[in-house]
C-alpha cells in the first residue's frame, strides 16, 4: 500500500468569513493548529497547503508547507502541487474549515480506503455528492486530475463525480459541515459546546 501522506488546505481567501478561517479558535487553539494535529495523527506526514503569499504568514509558517503552482485554481491546486511534490504517496486531503471533523471520522476514511480505485469519499447527508475536501486521492489519480484541469474543470467534487471514486455514508454527517460565514462558525462553536468539546 502506497504511504499516505495529510493535507490540509489552508489558501483560501475567507471571503464570505470575512475573517482568515485558518486563525479561528473553536478552542484554546486556531483552528489550523487543530485541524493540522488531527490530520496528523492519520497520516505518515502531514503538511499546509497554501498560495506562495501565505508562506510567511506566523500561523501558516509553523507547519510544513506545500504551496500552490500554476495548474489548476482553489482546493484543486493544492492537491495537484502535493501530488507533484510527492507522486506516489496517497494523500488523506481536508479543509481547514471542518471544525467538527473528528478522529472518528478520519479513522474510518483511513480503515475504508480503497487503493483499487482513485479516491475515496464520504458521500454527503444532503445530496449524496462526494465530499471532496474530506477525502483520500491516490497516487493513481493524478494523471486523470491532471487531465481534468487540463480541459478547463478546477472542481474537485466535479472530478470524483466523474472518476472512480469510493463513496462511503459518513456515521455523523455534523462532522463534515464545514464553517464558511460567521453564522456557521457561531453554529459550529454552539455544537462543540454543547458536546464539551468547545
Amino acid at each position: 500500500m502506497m504511504p499516505l501522506y495529510g493535507l490540509v488546505l489552508a489558501g483560501g481567501r475567507s471571503r464570505r468569513m470575512q475573517a482568515d478561517k485558518a486563525a479561528l479558535a473553536y478552542g484554546a487553539r486556531p483552528q489550523l493548529v487543530a485541524a493540522f494535529e488531527l490530520v496528523a495523527r492519520h497520516a505518515e506526514r502531514t503538511y499546509v497547503s497554501i498560495r506562495p503569499d501565505q508562506a510567511g504568514e506566523p500561523l501558516r509558517a509553523r507547519f510544513a508547507q506545500i504551496l500552490d503552482g500554476e495548474i489548476g485554481r482553489g482546493p484543486i491546486a493544492g492537491i495537484v502541487a502535493a501530488q507533484a511534490r510527492h507522486p506516489d504517496a496517497a494523500w488523506v486531503v481536508v479543509a481547514c474549515d471542518l471544525p467538527r471533523l473528528d478522529d472518528a471520522t478520519l479513522a474510518e476514511l483511513v480503515a475504508r480506503r480503497d487503493t483499487g480505485r482513485l479516491a475515496t469519499a464520504y458521500a454527503s447527508a444532503a445530496d449524496g455528492l462526494p465530499e471532496p475536501l474530506c477525502s483520500i486521492y491516490e497516487p493513481a489519480s493524478r494523471a486523470a486530475i491532471l487531465a481534468h484541469v487540463s480541459a478547463g474543470h478546477d472542481c474537485p467534487r466535479k472530478f470524483l463525480m466523474g472518476h472512480d471514486t469510493m463513496l462511503l455514508a459518513p456515521r455523523r454527517a455534523a462532522a463534515l459541515a464545514n464553517a464558511n460565514t460567521p453564522g456557521d462558525a457561531a453554529a459550529a462553536r454552539a455544537a462543540l459546546a454543547g458536546q464539551g468539546t468547545g
